[in-house]
């Protein structure tokens, strides 16, 4: 078989009880981009149970088709069967490259679904493009730990298959749009399910998560404690906003692995970025770099966040926050 007859981008369009991760959306808009560069069409591979309301919505955010199956063993994530049903489509529809959101569905997912199609796969990708040249996906993730970037290509196997980072794309302007609704099999017997969903817990949790944050203070080294990371934290709350940490602080048990910001963490865009006691590690910068507003607080002079900074206060962090939180509280009081 010629990788010539493999043709057209797909994503995969994560759902959960109906609703679309909002990875799924960023990836239809990267995939579009891509699409158009190499003159295909987008598909989004959508599996669920009664997931009708969701095909518009794909469209409207750049899909061309929606290839769905409908079956109530797929109303909750298993591995078994989700890696079926796609990797089932993808050999009869044979797309050019697959896209895959770096959730935990999808690191899950992803790895099986390239190791049944006999197919490459790049993890954690924070850049896409297309050499022009060869039609390869050029497929750009953070290696060794995050110290360097590199770019993977796939020239041999079809598809092209990579994950994507949350937050690193950005979803296309919603318009709406005609699409073609693709029904594909969903045959799935008891045998084929080595694992049963019982029942679904879901974990109780403050805040919106960082990558839908308006409003970020994110601690560094120069917080110096975890206890000093609760000062932080007031901040943060009387601002709105999320609480967030580079690589550093993370791995010295300040703050939670779910906070870590940068190559080998979270990417986000917010409109303010708080950043406290940050050095501004390339790791961290890539991270970060298109918040709207960007506050550093350092006491180095020299610390490399300060080149990105919109204003920069170079004073000790442990002087500078409490009098933002005592301010707010005023403020807030109507003192």
């Amino acid at each position: 078989m010629s990788l010539d007859d493999y043709q057209g981008v797909w994503v995969f369009a994560e759902q959960n009880e109906g609703r679309l991760r909002r990875v799924s959306l960023e990836l239809l808009g990267k995939g579009r981009e891509l699409a158009n560069r190499l003159s295909v069409d987008l598909a989004a591979i959508l599996p669920g149970e009664n997931v009708a309301d969701l095909y518009t919505e794909l469209i409207d955010y750049g899909a061309d088709k929606v290839l769905w199956a409908d079956s109530p063993k797929l109303r909750y994530y298993s591995t078994d069967i989700y890696t079926r049903v796609i990797a089932s489509a993808a050999t009869e529809h044979k797309p050019e490259i697959l896209l895959v959101g770096a959730t935990y569905v999808g690191r899950d997912l992803a790895p099986r679904i390239a190791r049944r199609l006999n197919t490459g796969l790049s993890a954690d990708c924070t850049d896409l493009d297309i050499d022009e040249k060869t039609r390869l996906l050029l497929q750009t993730c953070p290696a060794f730990g995050g110290d360097f970037m590199i770019t993977i290509i796939n020239p041999k196997h079809r598809p092209q298959m990579a994950t994507v980072r949350p937050g690193v794309m950005q979803p296309q302007q919603k318009s709406a749009r005609k699409g073609e609704i693709i029904s594909i099999p969903a045959d799935i017997e008891n045998k084929d399910m080595r694992v049963s969903t019982l029942n679904v817990v879901k974990e109780t949790r403050s805040g919106i998560g960082l990558e839908q944050a308006d409003i970020i203070v994110a601690g560094g080294m120069g917080v110096r404690s975890a206890e000093d990371f609760i000062m932080l934290g007031k901040l943060a709350e009387l601002l709105g906003a999320e609480v967030g940490a580079t690589r550093d602080a993370v791995e010295a048990g300040w703050a939670s692995s779910d906070r870590m910001i940068g190559q080998t963490g979270k990417t986000v865009r917010p409109r303010l970025y708080i950043a406290c006691g940050i050095s501004g590690a390339t790791q961290h910068i890539v991270g970060m770099q298109d918040s709207e507003l960007i506050v550093a607080i350092s006491k180095d002079p020299k610390a490399p966040i300060f080149q990105i900074a919109d204003y920069a206060i170079v004073a000790d962090l442990h002087q500078v926050i409490p009098v933002l939180t005592q301010q707010l509280l005023r403020h807030k009081s109507g003192v």
